[in-house]
């Protein structure tokens, strides 16, 4: 396959799993595009078996070791910024960005565990072998995790309740 009708065909799928790592549309598809580059300079698509996966695992794995170059007015997400409360829909609205600020803060490896099983819906032993550890450690970072979001989502609560 070309890379091409790859991208034509693939090319979404990829590029949302992208953004769920990093949570940006601008930084996903740079990493899916320095995926695809990278690939295509060293191998060629036509010599991978299992393309989609390969590609998902390089960019997870180009995500965990990714260096961002931030200059000093770029900030992928503000943490502790969070919108006033909306009534009506705009609540779920803000309710999303608070979740996605959270997952921000999340160490790398912790976030990738979450999406790769919540939103890819992959079994533990795959999630491990994409981001390079044992299936009990995948389950440590999702455990970690979710008691991290539980935690902050407590503290905040406790916050707004306080501040009425």
């Amino acid at each position: 396959m070309e890379l091409d009708e790859y991208v034509a065909a693939r090319g979404k799928a990829l590029l949302r799993t992208a953004y769920l790592l990093c949570g940006d549309r601008h930084l996903a598809e740079d990493l899916v595009q320095e995926v695809l580059a990278t690939v295509h300079r060293r191998r060629g698509l036509e010599d991978i078996e299992h393309l989609d996966a390969y590609l998902r695992s390089a960019v997870v794995r180009q995500f965990l070791s990714w260096r961002r170059r931030r200059s000093g007015n770029e900030a992928l997400l503000l943490p502790g910024r969070e919108p006033a409360p909306q009534p009506g829909p705009a609540d779920a609205h803000a309710e999303r960005d608070a979740i996605w600020s959270e997952l921000a803060r999340l160490p790398r490896q912790q976030r990738a565990v979450l999406v790769l099983r919540y939103y890819e819906d992959l079994p533990d032993e795959r999630i491990g072998e994409l981001i390079g550890c044992a299936a009990a450690t995948v389950r440590v970072h999702a455990s970690r995790a979710l008691a991290t979001l539980r935690d902050r989502g407590v503290h905040r609560a406790d916050e707004e309740r306080a501040r009425r």
